[in-house]
């Protein structure tokens, strides 16, 4: 069974490489591997050297810090028993999620002003 940290390193590398809209096979060229080792990183299968994840930080232009962003909270839901609860709560572990944070980013100023004005008007968080 794959370590709570693991698991959550391995869903960072996969949400930053979606974000950026890169496969599994351009990030392992990237980084001097298979992408079946990507694979294996990103389902927490295997765990990810000091070294390695040094070279997918440059690789995905990010800082290593990323990985750990918002363990703390995790490993304190893994400790009582909902790290399962914790990881489907993740609104970036869904690929329609993805997708649009990468379309907002490639609209303009005005358009994406807009768009954010009527989501938050559609949610009711004004």
């Amino acid at each position: 069974m794959a370590h709570p940290i693991d698991l959550h390193v391995g869903n960072r590398v996969r949400q930053r490489r979606r974000l950026l809209g890169m496969t599994q096979q351009r990030l392992a060229d990237a980084v001097s591997i298979r992408f079946q080792q990507i694979q294996k990183y990103e389902s927490g299968a295997n765990r990810i050297s000091a070294s390695r994840l040094w070279t997918l930080a440059k690789a995905l232009d990010v800082p290593v810090s990323y990985f750990f962003e918002g363990l703390e909270g995790e490993a304190y839901a893994a400790k009582n028993g909902d790290h399962a609860a914790k990881a489907i709560d993740d609104p970036f572990q869904n690929k329609d999620t993805i997708a649009l944070v990468r379309a907002f980013y490639t609209m303009n100023d005005e358009p994406r002003r807009r768009l954010l004005d009527l989501a938050k008007a559609m949610s009711g968080d004004e």
